[in-house]
């Protein structure tokens, strides 16, 4: 108990300092939950004595299969999960998130979108170990884990029963309503934007394309996560070779601005503008506006992961380093530059009324098509993709909750009014449901973090022995030839 207390004071005690640090940057508050998903961030990397950057390398070995062992139990390979959960964070957090981030806090906010991708590497690893660790085989064929296991199970484990049990149904509460809002509404109101932008017929009948959507998604969903980890497999990889393919296309062709872009960036990261432009643009606004863009810390993909064939919870963890890393770091990365390259983010610009309106997507496609001309129509399909991708994976998470409330006899009412939402998204004013669900999706912090921080030492200490066993050569031997 006292060690618990320990790690709870001393988590809380850096909490104050950057509130001290950070708390009003020329008058403005820095919200306490994006305070709270840093400081998780920092003490989890410190913790794991940066396994953010030392594990890469074997991360990259076993998501290509190379220690799968006969002792793996679970219903979906590693790389399903990875791309089941990459389908949620990879989408339109990367292209109207980055948008809205740079508008609002200028070209200085990329870099603390970088650095808030390397924290979330930390906390994916912590949270997705859990999940593997604390993961339970339900009757029905299906797999429960995510903040909701951990939480109730781990705190138990602790000693805290009551107290975990009220922590995990605020968190299944909370994740219902960031799924319904973040999850579906926005997916759908941004893909129809974007859509409707270049397909006429659609702006004129909404309901039409609402129940296009709706319908693909339920196709998805109604199979449950074996197929949705399999239309992810496939997904996942098309979107990001389209999209990646022409962000490089438009950086090689302005290669030369690309030393003044990073410049801008870095020299704006640090001036007082970018303190309050970068931290509050990229960190809040990134994370309120577009916090598909990683998801660390909330605690929605380890519900991906749960599924998972794996023999050690660690060993899924080092697969989770990678999204971050993929969403955050290189796509995230890649979207801004193209938008500090073309200046599309300016206030005084062409583009005003986008920003005012803070369309994102349509910011992006603005500024991808001041380059090249026919992509805002390729773009749209990406929109469109990356949207469906989300919805199904965001839908399966809010289902786990709904299961883990209500069991798994009501799925299908959770499904049903899923769908519903998605056709309404279109024809009704979506903004307030919208941020409200944000809210709720940032809240999802709060009891999930807390989980991390008193079940860390587990972590660490599972962490240790497998990276022995690794040095040894023992997974070697295990791994099927």
């Amino acid at each position: 108990m006292g060690e618990i207390f320990s790690s709870i004071n001393s988590f809380l005690e850096s909490v104050l300092f950057f509130d001290i640090l950070f708390g009003a940057v020329d008058g403005v508050n820095l919200p306490f939950l994006v305070v709270w998903l840093i400081t998780g961030g920092v003490y989890l990397t410190f913790l794991t004595k940066f396994i953010n950057l030392r594990a890469l390398r074997h991360s990259f070995n076993i998501i290509r299969g190379r220690y799968n062992t006969l002792d793996d139990t679970g219903i979906i390979s590693s790389f399903g999960a990875l791309t089941t959960a990459l389908s949620a964070t990879v989408g339109l957090g990367n292209i109207a998130g980055v948008a809205l981030a740079v508008s609002i806090g200028g070209p200085g906010a990329t870099f603390w979108m970088i650095v808030a991708g390397f924290l979330g590497m930390s906390l994916k690893f912590t949270e997705v170990t859990l999940s593997i660790q604390y993961r339970e085989f339900l009757k029905d064929g299906t797999i429960m884990g995510g903040a909701m296991e951990y939480l109730s199970k781990g705190l138990s484990k602790k000693g805290y029963t009551n107290f975990g049990k009220v922590l995990a149904v605020i968190f299944a509460i909370l994740m219902i309503g960031g799924a319904i809002g973040g999850g579906n509404i926005f997916q759908v109101s941004q893909a129809y934007s974007a859509i409707s932008h270049e397909v006429p017929y659609f702006a004129h009948n909404p309901l039409v394309f609402g129940f296009i959507i709706a319908g693909l998604t339920g196709a998805v969903i109604i199979g449950g996560v074996r197929r949705i980890a399999h239309i992810t497999e496939t997904l996942v990889p098309l979107m990001a070779i389209l999209y990646i393919s022409a962000s490089l296309w438009i950086l090689g062709n302005n290669f030369d601005k690309i030393d003044d872009a990073f410049s801008i960036i870095f020299t704006e990261a640090f001036s007082n503008n970018a303190i309050y432009g970068g931290m509050i643009g990229a960190i809040v606004s990134g994370f309120q506006r577009a916090v598909f863009s990683s998801e660390a810390g909330i605690g929605s993909s380890p519900v991906a992961h749960a599924p998972a064939k794996t023999k050690y919870p660690v060993r899924q963890g080092l697969v989770a380093l990678y999204e971050p890393f993929i969403d955050t770091i290189v796509i995230c990365t890649m979207t801004a530059l193209v938008i500090v390259i073309t200046g599309v983010y300016a206030h005084d610009g062409a583009y005003t009324d986008l920003i005012a309106a803070k369309e994102g997507a349509a910011l992006t496609s603005a500024a991808y098509g001041t380059i090249l001309p026919w992509f805002p129509t390729v773009l749209s399909v990406s929109i469109f993709l990356f949207a469906f991708s989300t919805m199904i994976s965001w839908s399966y998470y809010g289902e786990r909750a709904w299961v883990y409330l209500f069991g798994s006899k009501l799925s299908i009412m959770y499904k049903l009014m899923f769908l519903s939402l998605s056709v309404i998204a279109t024809v009704v004013s979506t903004g307030i449901m919208v941020d409200f669900s944000f809210m709720l999706m940032l809240a999802m912090a709060l009891p999930n973090i807390l989980g991390l921080v008193i079940l860390s030492g587990e972590v660490k200490q599972l962490l240790e022995i497998y990276m022995a066993k690794l040095k040894s050569g023992e997974l070697d031997k295990e791994a099927i030839r």
